[in-house]
């Protein structure tokens, strides 16, 4: 099992989750957060004054798939959330050693 971890920017997250509801993905878990890479933040002027965002507004996918989902997983995320704009995100994929439904007791490939 993979756990799948992306940051995209926010206006994309429907657009992504649908593609990945179309490919099988029964579940994610979604949190809104603000962080920065290569663009390193920008400015803005408000009011008349120019002021710095050091952090973007991003999206948090958390998503664990069978093995066998995980690069087709990856390249839809990637296909769907680029804009072709410094900014995209980032995918990780990290192995996922245990899984399981709370209200089931299902582990594993079955949780998911």
């Amino acid at each position: 099992m993979k756990f799948i971890i992306a940051t995209i920017k926010p206006f994309k997250l429907e657009e992504v989750r649908e593609a990945l509801t179309a490919l099988g993905v029964r579940g994610m878990m979604v949190t809104e957060i603000k962080g920065f890479g290569a663009q390193s933040g920008h400015t803005e002027i408000y009011r008349g004054a120019e002021y710095a965002v050091n952090f973007v507004p991003k999206v948090k996918l958390e998503i664990g798939v069978p093995d066998a989902m995980a690069d087709e997983v990856v390249e839809t995320i990637r296909k769907t959330a680029a804009t072709g704009k410094i900014g995209d995100g980032k995918i990780f994929v990290l192995d996922l050693a245990k899984a399981m439904r709370v209200r089931t007791g299902e582990t594993d490939d079955e949780a998911l």
